[in-house]
């Protein structure tokens, strides 16, 4: 049947393989199910072929044999549908045929990307009855899918029970925990891999650069970066890419600006992308409009993406009349807006105090608004202390059935701040009603290489008491250059020492005051990842600490990065 392959590589189109079909049919070629199940599998997974048909023609076949399942299977597993393929799978082993390790695989990977968690430990249990575990393939498709649907710990399971590990076992794992919510222990295994001999690939090190811009971990991603310079990885653009907005993601502008201008590969649009929108995200916005003008210069036209990333600098910077233009221009060019363009222009309106406006952008989306779109609206509304502006943002985020804390919480600041506090209570009350939990803040920052997390009034640390002591010394220094605390950040009826006790010890604080303490260089940069945007009030003691202490500080929030340096933020005062 190898005149059916040669055939099958000619079929450019769909019209090609269904006149391809009738030939196989009248040469009597098509009975056979060798034959069948080629041209099934060429149907159901080449961009030639047309999955539905693929599937008609397997539902009239009396009694299909194991290749034509394993076709059917492995086109609906990568179809947009990938849960279809269980299905199949459940059928196929009700069948007489039954199901050998390629079928085991393609269901494996239907159940990555359908995230089918419950699914995935019953797959498990047949890989073991059906006698396949010694499979090292196979395992690794299945440490994938316990990965990708989030079951990390039977992940670990698979990966200490394999004897041997080969490269593709390693991937699989590190991005997994990159991936999951677990990025310190994705750098502690690509440090144990590279202990154990095993040399990084490619895929390797875009894990452990997305685990460290996870933890904001510059040192280590410092390393991974040497790593990929020293194997010539650094040749391939996708790498490039990651170094590039790790390095931003880790507050190191300049060092991702280096690494773009001295690409040795083909810049490609996704690379222009991640640089503009690393300068947006540190508040640069004229360079970041100068790249994307570089950027078309360069032969590379902008798409949504690219749009959205300039548009995202001008929001940073507070360029109102640069972002609308930009918004404006996307119409001329041809480029569909879609509602992240939508939400971008919302903040930079409503970051401006030009709710109105912001409103009227709202109102004339041709698309229904999402719910990050009237959060933005209710955040811009709690700044500039519009109740009623903020109450019909709240009330859509109620109709659409959003759960989300932060939007009770702004809410009841809002009122707090006008001291509403019946409107308080009442929000608070409604949170409880409906189990809302208040999202703990916490940060992050590296010291000697290793990750040190802090919450909110931390005493787990073990020099707690050292740095309790230095946050006390900082109160008392910048109280001489005339701080006062900001104690209508804390929203609760309560006197005001209370209050400026509650502020004292945030968690960026108390990370800023660690570092303080370990890095006795004043040249050392103290980094923090702040999984919530900074408060105001430990915005302003963050910049006189870096005055009086001479000390640049970064600090990465949910939505940007402030540097710290000389008693002033890169953000302007505009965040």
């Amino acid at each position: 049947m190898a005149y059916v392959d040669s055939l099958l590589s000619k079929c450019t189109c769909f019209s090609k393989l269904k006149q391809l079909q009738a030939h196989l049919i009248i040469t009597g070629n098509f009975q056979f199910y060798t034959c069948r199940a080629k041209f099934l599998d060429f149907c159901a997974v080449s961009s030639a072929g047309n999955l539905p048909y693929a599937t008609h023609i397997f539902r009239h076949i009396t009694s299909p044999y194991k290749n034509e399942w394993n076709a059917i299977i492995r086109g609906l597993a990568q179809s947009h549908n990938p849960i279809d393929a269980l299905t199949f799978y459940v059928s196929m082993s009700r069948s007489l045929c039954k199901p050998d390790a390629l079928t085991c695989s393609f269901t494996l990977k239907a159940c990555a990307r359908a995230l089918a968690r419950s699914e995935t430990p019953q797959l498990h249990a047949h890989v073991i009855r059906f006698g396949f575990a010694a499979d090292v393939l196979l395992r690794t498709t299945l440490l994938d899918a316990y990965s990708k649907c989030g079951d990390l710990d039977y992940a670990y399971k698979v990966f200490d029970e394999m004897g041997v590990r080969d490269i593709a076992i390693w991937n699989a794992l590190i991005a997994g925990l990159a991936q999951g919510n677990r990025p310190t222990e994705a750098l502690l295994l690509f440090k144990k891999m590279r202990e154990e001999n095993m040399e990084p690939n490619e895929v390797t090190v875009l894990g452990a650069l997305s685990a460290c811009l996870q933890l904001g971990a510059n040192k280590e991603g410092e390393l991974v970066h040497e790593y990929i310079k020293s194997k010539n990885l650094d040749s391939k653009v996708i790498v490039c890419n990651a170094v590039i907005d790790m390095y931003a993601k880790c507050g190191l502008v300049g060092r991702a600006y280096e690494v773009f201008n001295g690409m040795k590969c083909l810049r490609t649009r996704v690379t222009w992308n991640t640089m503009i929108m690393a300068l947006a995200m540190y508040g640069d916005g004229e360079q970041a409009l100068e790249l994307f003008e570089r950027m078309s210069q360069a032969g590379i036209d902008p798409d949504s993406v690219s749009y959205l990333a300039a548009i995202c600098a001008c929001n940073h910077a507070g360029m109102v009349e640069e972002g609308m233009k930009l918004f404006d221009d996307m119409d001329r060019c041809g480029v569909s807006k879609n509602v992240k363009h939508y939400g971008s222009m919302v903040d930079l309106l409503g970051r401006a105090g030009r709710l109105d406006e912001a409103y009227e952008i709202v109102q004339s989306m041709s698309t229904v608004p999402d719910v990050v779109l009237w959060q933005t609206l209710l955040g811009a509304s709690k700044t500039y202390s519009n109740v009623e502006m903020a109450e019909i943002a709240s009330k859509k985020l109620v109709e659409m059935g959003s759960n989300h804390c932060g939007d009770f919480v702004l809410l009841s600041n809002l009122y707090a701040a006008q001291g509403r506090w019946h409107d308080v209570r009442r929000v608070r009350e409604a949170m409880k009603g409906q189990d809302v939990k208040k999202v703990p803040g916490f940060s992050y920052i590296e010291v000697g290489g290793t990750i040190y997390k802090f919450m909110n009034g931390d005493k787990n640390h073990p020099k707690w008491n050292e740095i309790y002591w230095k946050l006390d010394e900082v109160s008392l220094r910048i109280r001489e250059y005339g701080y006062v605390a900001e104690t209508n950040y804390v929203f609760h009826d309560i006197g005001p020492e209370e209050k400026e006790n509650a502020l004292c010890y945030h968690s960026e604080k108390l990370a800023v005051a660690f570092g303080l303490i370990s890095t006795p260089d004043d040249r050392t940069c103290i980094s923090v990842n702040k999984n919530l945007r900074i408060c105001g009030d430990c915005h302003v003691v963050i910049k006189l600490i870096s005055k009086i202490y001479k000390r640049e500080i970064i600090v990465r929030d949910r939505t940007r990065f402030h540097r710290f340096k000389d008693g002033a933020c890169s953000c302007k005062e505009y965040w």
